[in-house]
């Protein structure tokens, strides 16, 4: 049995769960609505105030599509209740961030500054201007634009300069050093 995908899912108070005919999952939640196509092997149901998927055979395609599916799930739920959210650091002289609504501009040493759109159910703050927070309610959503604004400028390793994760740690390298 699967470690992960026999665990059930808690539902909290104030989100509702819809399970469609074709395995399609919506979750309703006080900061939005997100759903998922779930394998049509893998069963998910209801039982009170929890979710329960189970798998037909202990193959290996089962088995990981088992704990996937747990996770997407638990995700989903998780997001809809608590949200999630980014914090990415600007580190370098004059590298700045401002959030303007749905846009977010970073000048970060280019000749232009990079605007940002930001895409349905995503919220961008700068706390201060070296800081970036990417919220949303999709985990994935909210990590894939974390990982683009951090690809506009990766820390480099002599100085490290660049956008960086908060709690990331940059591997520095010893610069040059004169001739003996």
């Amino acid at each position: 049995m699967s470690r992960i995908g026999k665990l059930p899912i808690t539902i909290p108070a104030g989100v509702t769960v819809d399970i469609a005919a074709d395995n399609t999952v919506t979750v309703k939640g006080p900061k939005g609505t997100l759903s998922q196509q779930v394998n049509k092997d893998i069963t998910v149901k209801q039982e009170g105030n929890q979710l329960v998927l189970t798998r037909p055979t202990d193959d290996k395609p089962h088995k990981s599509m088992h704990g996937l599916y747990r996770s997407l799930l638990n995700n989903m739920v998780v997001g809809v209740t608590e949200g999630y959210a980014k914090h990415l650091e600007l580190v370098g002289t004059g590298y700045r961030a401002q959030a303007q609504g749905k846009t977010l501009t970073i000048n970060i040493g280019f000749s232009h500054p990079v605007v940002l759109e930001a895409p349905e159910n995503i919220t961008f703050e700068t706390p201060a201007p070296t800081k970036i927070v990417v919220k949303g309610i999709s985990k994935q959503q909210v990590g894939n634009l974390a990982a683009d604004i951090r690809a506009i400028r990766k820390p480099e390793p002599y100085l490290g300069k660049g956008i960086k994760y908060e709690t990331e740690v940059i591997r520095r390298k010893e610069g040059k050093t004169g001739k003996k």
